[in-house]
């Protein structure tokens, strides 16, 4: 009897052997998406930001988790959103929302580290002191300028002397940092931009209608997450007007649109995925500089070209990083 009664008390102390050490392993821990799209719609970007955190050791699912708050169109869910992610104790913020997901996080937590990626000088935006030494719990990526506006307006496929239209959401905090930087240049560069806006689905009509009836003769879409969402509708209304339009990423060609000019996104989430997996390992946001552009893609779809009858020279065929035949 004394043995089967050892025996048991054997069989339940090693029953829970395993419980308790599994009781004494840390928690996982978890990134904190904020962003203003679904996972699904930039799921090749959220790809390249989990090769650049396997760099660095971390891989979803064994040794990070995910927690995704998507804000929409509606920007000022942010607060919200950046609020519940500090309740449930997120190792890292990773705010890919603009501006506006970054302000949010800033205002909801002064220690949890956050990453962001926004346009405009995350600087003049109260974000960080300095590029070189951000201070405080942020640091991320900033990627508006005068040069990269420039290099917009001189593409050789906008006609000489018309003027360029520009479409913004005026709902965006990175509206009046983009709007700037276009007018900055279209000063230096003796061009003339007329400012349109949309930040809801019935604007759309209006603004292509405003286009065809002043003449414009090409228009630039600011780099917005509302519009990438929007890519095949903006996209079908440039073509049915016959109006050349410019986006700032590679979706909007791949979605039928006539060019794009921007930054290498995917390489810049995998960079800031590598300082998210940095962080976690202990390094202070502090001591890592903003990153800044340093790859750029120029992608021209030759289809949109042929249907709006657009002639596009060898010397930007030449320079495309990828031609859509």
């Amino acid at each position: 009897m004394s043995s089967r009664r050892a025996f048991i008390t054997l069989l339940g102390g090693a029953a829970a052997w395993p419980l308790a050490a599994r009781a004494q392993q840390p928690t996982m821990p978890v990134i904190g998406f904020l962003s203003s799209g679904q996972p699904q719609v930039f799921a090749h970007m959220i790809d390249a930001f989990r090769q650049g955190l396997n760099e660095t050791g971390y891989f979803v699912g064994q040794n990070v988790a995910f927690e995704h708050r998507a804000a929409g169109s509606d920007y000022d869910r942010f607060r919200a959103m950046a609020d519940d992610l500090v309740r449930r104790q997120v190792a890292v913020i990773f705010a890919t929302g603009g501006t506006a997901a970054a302000l949010a996080a800033r205002t909801a937590t002064s220690t949890i580290p956050i990453v962001f990626y926004v346009g405009g000088d995350p600087v003049q935006q109260g974000l960080v002191a300095s590029l070189g030494r951000p201070g405080g719990n942020l640091t991320g990526f900033g990627w508006l300028g005068v040069a990269f506006a420039a290099k917009r307006l001189e593409l050789e496929l906008l006609p000489n002397g018309a003027t360029i239209g520009m479409l913004v959401n005026p709902a965006s905090p990175d509206t009046d940092f983009e709007m700037r930087d276009i007018q900055d240049a279209a000063r230096i560069l003796g061009r003339q931009i007329h400012i349109l806006t949309a930040s809801s689905d019935a604007d759309f009509d209006g603004v292509f209608a405003t286009l065809v009836k002043q003449q414009v003769g090409a228009l630039i879409v600011a780099a917005d997450a509302y519009f990438s969402g929007r890519r095949g509708r903006i996209v079908a209304l440039a073509a049915r007007h016959g109006v050349p339009a410019i986006y700032d990423r590679r979706e909007f060609p791949d979605a039928g649109g006539l060019i794009s000019y921007g930054h290498h996104r995917a390489d810049a989430y995998r960079q800031l995925g590598i300082y998210t997996g940095r962080i976690l390992k202990g390094t202070k946001p502090s001591e890592l500089p903003v990153l800044q552009p340093t790859r750029f893609e120029l992608v021209i779809n030759l289809n949109a070209a042929k249907a709006l009858g657009i002639e596009i020279s060898p010397k930007l065929l030449a320079t495309a990083d990828e031609v859509i035949e």
